[in-house]
């Protein structure tokens, strides 16, 4: 099994893919968005480092490429859930943080998945019942601090105003400390002005 790549990025191909010369062969593999954030716009000729997941089929072999070995195992463990294929999984690496896709499934928060693209409210609830048991043992989930119900609501305001789930946990990260007792209205305001900061 190939695991890791380290070669020249030949070709960047938004949104999903990457070709990468190691020994003058070209791989193409397939990425998470977050992969191009990390290589922050790069053009062609970088070296990159990937963490790479070999996958065998009868008419194909296909490689997808992670910024780390967590993130991989994440892949992996999101191949595991009936209806989730590998194009779905990057999908939703793509669309959530591992903290926030950990968080979810810890707290059993089918509604954050189901905001990804291509994942239903059924696959969504698959995902949180197959991996609350593995996903803290297999990834390291740490210390969950749990979302409260006035912050679950600010996530939905900001999702519905067109944030990404990305996006709209950030803003609410950055809400200061001693904050928590303001109301939905309140720290829906504060969380806007994380957008607002150049």
């Amino acid at each position: 099994m190939i695991s890791s790549l380290r070669g020249t990025v030949l070709q960047l191909n938004h949104p999903d893919s990457l070709v990468v010369e190691v020994g003058g062969v070209g791989f193409k593999v397939f990425v998470p968005a977050s992969v191009f954030d990390e290589l922050d716009g790069a053009k062609a000729g970088r070296t990159a480092f990937l963490h790479t997941y070999l996958m065998v089929r009868e008419d194909a072999l296909t490689l997808y490429g992670f910024s780390t070995e967590e993130q991989r195992a994440l892949f992996e463990l999101l191949l595991t859930v009936q209806g989730v294929g590998p194009k779905l999984g990057l999908a939703i690496l793509s669309s959530l943080s591992l903290d926030v896709l950990r968080r979810a499934v810890a707290q059993e928060q089918a509604e954050v998945l189901d905001r990804v693209p291509g994942v239903g409210r059924k696959t969504a609830e698959k995902i949180v019942f197959t991996l609350k048991d593995k996903l803290g043992a297999e990834v390291g989930l740490g210390a969950i601090t749990r979302v409260s119900d006035v912050d679950t609501e600010v996530l939905a305001a900001l999702t519905a105003l067109g944030y990404s789930v990305v996006e709209a946990q950030a803003a609410v990260q950055s809400i200061p400390k001693g904050e928590e007792a303001r109301s939905v209205e309140d720290r829906i305001r504060l969380a806007l002005q994380y957008f607002a900061t150049p």
